[in-house]
C-alpha cells in the first residue's frame, strides 16, 4: 500500500466506497470530492500495488500564520482492507500536515463508532463536545474532537 495525493480520476471511486461505509447517512459524490480538491483541502488516495484506490483522507487548514487551525474531512477505507493500518496510515499523514503549520485538529466522529474513536485516542485527540443528531438522515450524533497544535520541533 502507498500514500500519494489523490487523483481527480478516483473520486467516482471514492464516491463507491462513501456509499458503502455511509449508507444511512448521506454518503459524499463524486462531485463533493472534486469540490474538496477544488478548495485546496489536503487529500491522500491510499494505493494497492496495482494503483487501486482502498483508502482516502482529507484535511482542511484554514487561519493565517500562528492561528491556523486544521479539520479531517473525512477518512474512508474500503472494507475489504479494513483492519491492515490503512486508517492509521491515513491519519498519520493527516496529522504530519497539520504538525507543519502547528495546527490543533478538529473532526467529528459516531458516537457509536468505538473504533474510530480509539483511533483517534491513540493519537491525541480528546473529547470536547458532543453534536446531536449530525448526521443525516440517520439522526446519528457525533462527537466532536481535538488534538492540540504540535509543532515541528515536538515532532521532530
Amino acid at each position: 500500500m502507498k500514500l500519494a495525493k489523490l487523483r481527480r480520476k478516483d473520486v467516482d471511486r471514492c464516491a463507491e466506497i462513501e456509499k458503502v461505509l455511509f449508507a444511512g447517512d448521506d454518503p459524499w459524490s463524486a462531485r463533493a470530492f472534486l469540490s474538496e480538491l477544488d478548495s485546496g483541502a489536503y487529500y491522500l488516495g491510499a494505493y494497492t500495488s496495482e494503483d487501486v484506490l482502498i483508502g482516502y483522507a482529507g484535511l482542511a487548514v484554514v487561519g493565517s500564520r500562528g492561528e491556523y487551525e486544521a479539520s479531517v474531512h473525512t477518512i474512508g477505507v474500503d472494507p475489504a482492507h479494513q483492519g491492515q493500518g490503512i486508517g492509521t496510515a491515513l491519519l498519520r499523514a493527516l496529522l504530519a500536515r497539520a504538525d507543519e503549520v502547528a495546527a490543533p485538529v478538529f473532526l467529528e466522529v459516531r458516537t457509536d463508532n468505538d473504533r474510530a474513536q480509539e483511533l483517534y485516542r491513540r493519537h491525541g485527540f480528546e473529547q470536547i463536545g458532543l453534536r446531536k443528531r449530525y448526521y443525516h438522515p440517520s439522526g446519528a450524533d457525533a462527537y466532536t474532537m481535538m488534538r492540540p497544535a504540535v509543532s515541528k520541533q515536538e515532532v521532530g
